[in-house]
């Protein structure tokens, strides 16, 4: 389906080369200022023609509020958001090879095999041009995000096919163990990622190495992979559920969900298999005063948890649930499917021959899916706090409990609250 989400709701639409793009927003909260100045910065960034690493398509993709708000005022009513298609070019798929052949790799085959039928151009929605729709949402949440919790969500470029920013190392088999590392996902914003644009990898001498290597296979009309890490700071602990919908298994769903997304891995991640649980291991203490977010303004009580981690190699979940620790993951991205190269493949008619596919394609999605790596993020960590005030909000009706574990338990005086110390009387 084409809906995401169970308390805070997107339905995206549109196709890339179809007159327009966009979403439905239903569950967003009412008596929030909210206008397109919210929205366009995260759409700007999003949208081709950024430069020459990018598709040359030249959409601008102003975003259009519809419904939901009223003197930029959300009503706690869906709001529709529209992005207008302007630079679309359907007769680039109508040529004498690319309307014979499904692209390898690309989504042309398997939509037909579903639906028997399929957009002529552009993919679709199987295009990154759904995204816009995602991208849009997040907005709205990520300023709901920002004003209650503090929340930070920052990603940038980590690798672009060999070219790495933390490369794995015998001593640091996984970046959750690199003090480098450490102290980029706890301070870097998106002004510094965004520096080192067209690249996004917050590292000159990094980023150059990308940037060369994106520009080769360019020139050879061929395309090339890589990552991208994300870092969720000041997010509430006690978000996710702890079976099914386990947060990081929600982030999961969310970021492989993105188009060209091949993996993903939160925490140590795969590199932490390799390191041994006494190291592995977060143990807790004291939390300290939490200084304000980035923007300058103190973050809410109900952010501060009382307990952190000494290290954060869970990646700020476990069991499923945030412990109030950054929450840091990386997405993987394979090269993109469509490019110029002439490739023997077969027609939709069953019969070998070449295709020399022609339109405008990135010859490497990582620096356009750092925006909209942060958009799904947004997403689910918007639906874990409704989630989760509905629970709390249920919760407050009842009659207060004592503490079912004591703050003055230690190790060495563990005893298990009585039912006098659980019960309190009706008020």
């Amino acid at each position: 389906m084409s809906t995401f989400g169970q308390y805070f709701r997107v339905t995206t639409y549109g196709e890339s080369h179809g007159k327009s793009v966009g979403c439905i927003v239903d569950g967003v909260p009412p008596g929030m200022e909210l206008t397109e100045d919210d929205i366009q910065p995260q759409m700007t960034r999003r949208r081709p023609g950024q430069s020459a690493l990018t598709t040359p398509r030249d959409e601008k993709d102003r975003v259009e509020i519809q419904s939901g708000t009223e003197f930029g005022i959300t009503l706690g009513t869906p709001i529709g958001l529209r992005v207008m298609n302007q630079d679309q070019r359907p007769k680039d798929y109508g040529s004498s090879t690319m309307d014979l052949y499904p692209r390898p790799s690309h989504a042309d085959w398997t939509y037909l095999e579903k639906y028997g039928v399929k957009a002529s151009s552009g993919g679709g929605r199987s295009s990154a041009r759904e995204t816009i729709g995602r991208v849009a949402a997040s907005a709205i949440a990520e300023k709901y995000l920002r004003l209650a919790h503090g929340v930070e969500i920052v990603a940038f470029t980590n690798s672009v096919g060999s070219e790495h920013l933390f490369p794995p190392t015998a001593t640091h088999p996984t970046p959750s163990t690199n003090p480098a590392f450490l102290e980029l996902i706890d301070k870097v914003t998106r002004e510094q990622v965004d520096t080192f644009n067209p690249v996004r990898c917050p590292n000159t001498e990094a980023s150059a190495r990308m940037e060369a290597l994106i520009a080769d296979f360019r020139d050879r009309q061929d395309s090339i992979g890589g990552t991208v890490t994300c870092v969720i700071r000041n997010c509430p602990s006690g978000l996710g559920e702890p079976c099914f919908d386990k947060l990081e298994a929600t982030l999961a769903h969310a970021m492989l969900s993105i188009p060209a997304t091949k993996g993903f891995e939160i925490g140590s991640g795969f590199g932490g298999c390799e390191v041994p649980g006494s190291i592995h291991n977060d143990p807790f203490i004291k939390a300290p005063v939490v200084p304000p977010s980035a923007s300058g303004a103190a973050l809410p009580v109900h952010s501060r948890p009382r307990l952190t981690t000494k290290t954060n190699n869970s990646g700020g979940i476990q069991g499923g649930i945030t412990n109030g620790a950054h929450i840091y993951f990386t997405v993987g991205f394979k090269p993109a499917a469509t490019i110029g190269q002439a490739q023997a493949t077969a027609t939709y008619a069953e019969e070998d021959g070449v295709l020399e596919a022609k339109g405008r394609h990135d010859p490497c999605v990582i620096p356009r899916a750092v925006p909209i790596v942060e958009s799904m993020a947004a997403l689910v960590i918007m639906d874990a706090v409704l989630a989760q005030s509905a629970r709390q909000s249920a919760r407050a009706l009842l009659p207060v409990l004592k503490e079912t574990v004591p703050v003055s338990m230690t190790a060495n005086n563990l005893t298990k609250p009585t039912a006098q110390q659980s019960e309190q009387p009706a008020q």
